[in-house]
């Protein structure tokens, strides 16, 4: 079964664009500020692809 986003997800995933600035936690549990406008990093710890959700 796949997986769909409705709106209560919060999830994002590397390469996204943020649409909303704040502070968002990769599954590593690593903080990163980000603005409008930038697009979701790799995963600060092993540079690999992964989810990030809002903080704030």
């Amino acid at each position: 079964m796949s997986q769909t986003k409705n709106s209560t997800d919060t999830s994002y995933r590397t390469g996204e664009i943020v649409k909303h600035a704040g502070t968002y936690i990769s599954e590593s549990g690593k903080e990163n500020k980000l603005q409008e406008g930038e697009r979701f990093p790799a995963c600060p710890i092993s540079g690999n692809e992964t989810n990030w959700s809002n903080a704030d």
